[in-house]
């Protein structure tokens, strides 16, 4: 019996993440250097998280941010933005394993009912933009002389990494949100896909 209720988690989890990546290539707004705003696809992920707990959905979005990574490498060129290696190395880890992985802690206030999915969803999308903030901080820094947005985030690193992750993030969180309480509203998805009694 446990055998086959990991098996059903497992094939669910492999369902959602594959939702997740291809949510992911339906993008609202790119950033220039990577990040966009995209359509619902770290809900699916999350939702992992949701229903079996923290520590399932952290292996489904670690293995999520696989799945980005080469979307990444392959997709958005990471491997020709001229990085040396040591940034190469610290833009996979913040803006790909760490970035994503940490959506899998979406589940930690699942206890709490409809308030925690929403406080879980706030808590992985700040997880995720301080990863993201880490890598402009500290890898970013030295190229923000690039000329994308002329010359306001010159010798501004904290200002410019607070900014560029924020013009996706911050749409990202408001759409996934707004989306998620309307799912909320719809019986049968509060009970089967949050495992939420209904209001």
């Amino acid at each position: 019996m446990k055998k086959r209720k990991k098996t059903r988690i497992l094939v669910e989890s492999a369902v959602l993440i594959a939702l997740s990546v291809v949510l992911s290539f339906i993008k609202i707004w790119q950033n220039p250097l990577g990040g966009a705003v995209t359509l619902l696809s770290m809900l699916p992920v999350c939702t992992v998280s949701f229903r079996h707990g923290w520590k399932w959905g952290l292996g489904a979005s670690f293995t999520y941010s696989l799945f980005q990574l080469l979307i990444g490498i392959t997709v958005d060129g990471v491997l020709a933005w001229g990085l040396t290696p040591v940034m190469l190395v610290g833009c996979i880890l913040f803006d790909y394993v760490i970035a994503f992985t940490v959506l899998g802690l979406a589940g930690v206030f699942r206890r709490y009912g409809e308030g925690g999915v929403y406080a879980g969803l706030t808590c992985a999308f700040l997880l995720r933009f301080a990863s993201h903030f880490t890598s402009g901080y500290v890898i970013f820094r030295k190229l923000t002389q690039w000329t994308i947005f002329g010359n306001t985030f010159v010798d501004r690193p904290v200002l410019y990494s607070i900014c560029y992750n924020g013009l996706f993030m911050l749409p990202e969180l408001v759409i996934t949100l707004v989306c998620t309480v309307i799912l909320m509203r719809i019986p049968y998805i509060r009970r089967s896909v949050f495992r939420l009694q209904s209001a």
